[in-house]
């Protein structure tokens, strides 16, 4: 009886210290979620050249802007749901593009730069603004699908789709001036944006971090351009190798009058950080839609619809959790920058913001 009780306790105990020791470990163990359809995630391990060393930041979920009761969409809205939610919208462009206030960040002409951003499929009648680091990668094959090149998104081979002169996406820049304007007037058109400073972060990373696509002229042409002017202190002799950090990239973001004299210089290449106004005019075209990336997993079939092709092709698979808007990786990205370099890039972006109802960053800005 002794020697049972003995084994019965001496067992208690090892089932305890195992416990304890998955207790232990685990703290130690996080996991990444997938993020831009494919890429690893940004967590709490990641570090931002440049930045300040700042003590580890404790894993969280990713955080959405807040939204009032009435304006969040429901996880399979209905169509007079998500109708309400694209109303309110526009609404609120239509209310901002008349703020004389903003004016100088909201309103610009519809200039070749602007044609040159619109994709058009003709045989449905569409026009999508390319908006860069907002998925549009996807929308694209979207379009090539309904052109008749492939049958289906899963078959295009990611370097046509980047190709501009075999993807087979004509611009409304290669039209006529009265093909345009009647494109314009009657074609169902849209455009995608995210959160602003959640959208730069990822033009850094994509085009002077991992660089995936190989475009080396942002690593030995723009990096070390804007490495000589903002950061205090560099060799000229070692500029590409340094590598760009974030801070030189706010910095130069928010630089108004050294910003357009290098911008000339760089030519194209700013799509990727100029703002979503001077991308598509928002505030002088009409569109029928501006998508949401943080919901897109609501707006893309809506979009479909509206736009009457959700018989002929299906957005592709999005990830979970990818396009949620995640508050910790802004503030890690910002936490070793100046107030007067984030204020600097606000004013930037503030029309941004505003036209299409971003919260003011109040916890980096203050």
């Amino acid at each position: 009886m002794m020697i049972t009780m003995r084994h019965h306790w001496l067992l208690l105990g090892a089932c305890g210290w195992v416990l304890l020791i998955l207790m232990f470990v685990s703290k130690f163990i996080s996991f990444r979620a997938v993020d831009d359809y494919g890429e690893r995630a940004w967590g709490q391990s990641g570090t931002v050249p440049g930045a300040k060393v700042v003590k580890p930041i404790p894993a969280s979920s990713p955080e959405k802007p807040a939204l009032k009761p009435s304006d969040q969409p429901s996880l399979v809205p209905t169509v007079a749901d998500w109708q309400l939610v694209t109303d309110k919208r526009n609404e609120l462009l239509s209310t901002v593009c008349q703020n004389s206030s903003l004016r100088n960040l909201t309103h610009v002409s519809i200039s070749k730069f602007v044609l040159d951003r619109i994709f058009v499929c003709d045989k449905h009648k569409i026009l999508f603004c390319q908006t860069p680091k907002v998925g549009n990668t996807q929308w694209k094959k979207v379009l090539i699908v309904l052109n008749g090149a492939f049958s289906t998104v899963e078959e295009i081979p990611e370097n046509v789709v980047h190709d501009h002169e075999k993807n087979g996406l004509p611009r409304l820049s290669s039209l006529t001036p009265q093909e345009i304007t009647l494109r314009l007037s009657t074609y169902f058109k849209f455009f995608i944006v995210r959160d602003p400073f959640e959208r730069l972060i990822s033009a850094f990373k994509d085009k002077f971090v991992k660089n995936p696509r190989f475009e080396p002229w942002y690593k030995h042409d723009i990096a070390p351009a804007i490495i000589r002017k903002y950061r205090k202190s560099h060799r000229d002799s070692n500029l590409a190798a340094s590598g760009l950090h974030f801070e030189d990239f706010v910095r130069y973001l928010g630089d108004t009058e050294g910003r357009r004299r290098m911008d000339r210089q760089f030519g194209e290449h700013i799509i990727h950080w100029v703002t979503y106004a001077e991308l598509c005019a928002p505030c002088k075209i009409h569109y029928n839609v501006v998508g949401h990336h943080e919901t897109l997993e609501q707006d893309a079939p809506h979009i479909l619809k509206a736009a009457g092709i959700d018989q002929l092709v299906s957005y592709p698979t999005i990830p979970p959790g990818i396009t949620r808007y995640n508050r910790t990786k802004v503030e890690h990205y910002f936490s070793g920058i100046s107030k007067r370099d984030i204020r600097r890039l606000y004013t930037r972006y503030q029309g941004d913001f505003h036209l299409f109802g971003y919260p003011s960053p109040d916890f980096l800005l203050n």
